[in-house]
């Protein structure tokens, strides 16, 4: 068949298909979920929360090929680190069961972004159950059937790896801070539109305030690109949680005062040496936090740990354009601007802007990393491979 990656004048982005009017930042309003996988007659298609137009409108994008959800991937319409492995196994699954070239389709969606080592991952956990099968005698369908049940076990697991996150963070949380009353920071946005449940370091912060041990959620806006303010602000207020908006650049002010207990951040890859990737600005938080003596938290599922990265110095951080810090645009929609730019600029015309999607913080900064096979700290190289090594283990078992 042909290339359906060539570059041709061809409209490759998804098909927006439903979208709601109601109060999107309403406790009472049903969510929609961030991913779902949709049968006949609607499907068979991943369907997708619009995250580029949260908080303002609730709207689906149906992927109908994989260059369809690669677009989606590149431009933020659907993120979060184990959130891509979940995209990136159902758009393995998409173009199996659709009859597209399944490597080609591979090779697109593993390379969308290049940090975030959960959407590789998810991409070979698919692409692997497509090749045993085929390898076994299967025919295309059966062999569609089996990449789509790797892709749906995927998703199913990382709803409970989020749970039992949520319950590790907690009892650290109230072991380092007795009493309860948790003033946590957390930055960029770590709920359940990065997961397949209810997220990573937000799950922790969210269980916490089911517990009544959370007294303030300081959320970042989280520049350029604003996910603290548009969506983690959506989902603190959809959960009924006391929560308090601050521009990044606020956060040292916080601390001076004593008004920050602890942060929590999520990952998009962690390094064998305990280095983490995380959406940029995390580092500054490490550091404010190390020298104000506050626990730094990084919550994130086992597959997020990279072994095949040695520190981080060798995780690759993506660099996105200069409009996305040289212009803004209102309503945020980048769906229709991200790639282009045609947004109100405020900065001069033909100003470069250094613009990394992720920063990286030494494990020494890092009080502990909290994943769903239990907790590392201090966090060392040996104390997360002793973990992975358990997870691994348990996974074969």
């Amino acid at each position: 068949m042909a290339d359906q990656y060539a570059q041709s004048g061809e409209d490759k982005r998804p098909t927006e298909t439903s979208m709601s009017s109601a109060n999107p930042v309403d406790a009472k309003t049903a969510a929609i979920p961030a991913i779902r996988w949709a049968e006949p007659p609607e499907g068979p298609v991943p369907v997708l929360l619009d995250q580029t137009r949260l908080p303002g409108e609730e709207t689906e994008l149906v992927c109908t090929d994989a260059p369809a959800l690669v677009q989606a991937i590149r431009t933020l319409a659907v993120r979060g680190a184990p959130l891509l492995g979940i995209a990136g196994a159902y758009g393995v699954a998409l173009a199996a069961v659709r009859g597209f070239d399944v490597d080609e389709a591979a090779g697109a969606l593993a390379g969308a972004r290049p940090t975030a080592v959960n959407l590789g991952y998810g991409v070979r956990r698919a692409l692997t159950a497509y090749r045993s099968a085929v390898a076994g005698g299967a025919d295309q369908e059966r062999a569609g059937a089996a990449a789509l049940a790797a892709a749906r076990a995927l998703h199913r697991e990382d709803a409970e790896a989020s749970a039992r996150m949520a319950v590790h963070g907690l009892a650290l949380l109230d072991e380092m801070l007795p009493g309860g009353g948790h003033r946590i920071l957390t930055h960029c946005n770590t709920g359940a539109l990065v997961s397949g449940g209810e997220g990573t370091a937000f799950a922790v912060a969210l269980a916490a305030h089911r517990k009544g041990h959370l007294r303030r959620l300081w959320v970042d806006e989280t520049r350029p690109l604003l996910q603290g303010s548009r969506l983690t602000a959506y989902e603190a207020a959809r959960a009924g949680m006391a929560y308090t908006l601050l521009t990044d650049n606020a956060a040292g002010s916080l601390f001076a005062a004593g008004e920050v207990d602890a942060v929590l951040i999520g990952a998009d890859r962690i390094a064998a040496d305990g280095s983490v990737a995380n959406k940029v600005g995390s580092y500054p938080l490490a550091v404010l936090a190390r020298y104000h003596h506050v626990p730094f938290i990084v919550v994130a599922p086992v597959t997020t740990v990279d072994p095949d990265t040695p520190d981080g110095a060798s995780i690759e951080v993506e660099q996105r354009a200069s409009h996305e810090v040289t212009e803004v645009t209102a309503p945020y929609v980048p769906m229709a601007g991200l790639e282009t730019g045609g947004g109100i600029a405020v900065a001069p015309l033909g100003t470069q802007a250094y613009n990394p999607a992720f920063d990286v913080t030494p494990p020494d900064l890092v009080t502990a990393i909290v994943t769903e096979e239990g907790v590392v700290s201090p966090v060392t190289a040996g104390g997360l491979g002793e973990l992975c090594a358990r997870s691994r283990q348990v996974t074969m078992s």
